[in-house]
């Protein structure tokens, strides 16, 4: 089933205007980094989960032979666009079986979409059924212990269209193990305003559940801290903490 998010349909374009290229290139270089010292063999196919508009895969691609899998029609076909050289497939994470195997997975962010325990355990067994005995898995999350209600401001203007974004992380305390993100988009167009709104539910779990998980799936993971990336659309400062998870299948 295709996702029904603005964000990540109708207003994908925004995407150009707000991150360049050259935007991911420290953060996904990380990601690179740890895949490769991870692997017991240099790894070869990357199959991305949750791939977006393609941002990522700019830098994935010099490095791997990338698949990508989206959710989301408006996502995939901008990403398609930017990378005529890679496979897109529309698909769920959580169901997605395509019969093959990888050197590794990636799930950078969006695996925040798994918004219940039994979401999050489907998607850490997709990465399992995808992966050749050995294979690295790389997930960028947030935890419980770390996460913190935040507002971010992002902003970019081309072709007489300018575009703001405000987007508010709010954990909810009566929706235990979630957050809730929601976005205002400020669209301006020949002095022209349009307003839209997005309101995303998304999983929050304690460090303890993610290693259990990992561990059900037959992983062996360790942790490290990725900060600073978003800091600086931070409103009223504040840190943006990050955990990437990275191991290989048993």
């Amino acid at each position: 089933m295709a996702s029904t998010w603005i964000a990540y349909n109708d207003l994908a374009w925004t995407e150009d205007l707000l991150a360049g290229p050259a935007e991911y290139e420290d953060e996904v270089m990380v990601y690179v980094n740890l895949i490769k010292r991870t692997a017991a063999e240099p790894p070869n196919t990357l199959l991305h989960l949750g791939s977006g508009a393609g941002g990522h895969d700019r830098i994935f691609k010099r490095h791997f032979t990338v698949t990508g899998v989206d959710l989301s029609p408006g996502m995939l076909n901008k990403a398609r666009a930017a990378h005529p050289d890679i496979e897109y497939l529309e698909g769920d994470m959580r169901t997605l079986r395509l019969n093959r195997r990888f050197d590794a997975v990636a799930i950078p962010d969006s695996i925040d979409y798994m918004a219940s325990l039994d979401d999050l355990r489907q998607a850490i067994q997709t990465a399992a059924a995808h992966l050749k005995s050995g294979g690295v898995l790389l997930v960028v999350a947030k935890t419980e212990e770390t996460f913190r209600n935040n507002n971010f401001a992002y902003t970019g203007e081309k072709d007489g269209v300018h575009v703001t974004i405000l987007e508010n992380n709010y954990i909810n305390l009566f929706r235990p193990n979630t957050y809730e993100a929601t976005f205002m988009y400020l669209i301006r167009r020949e002095g022209e305003l349009a307003i839209y709104t997005d309101h995303h539910v998304l999983g929050l779990y304690s460090q303890a559940t993610w290693e259990k998980v990992f561990n059900d799936a037959g992983f062996i993971i360790r942790k490290t801290n990725l900060n600073g990336i978003y800091d600086r659309y931070l409103i009223g400062g504040g840190e943006y903490l990050l955990t990437v998870f990275v191991g290989r299948k048993a």
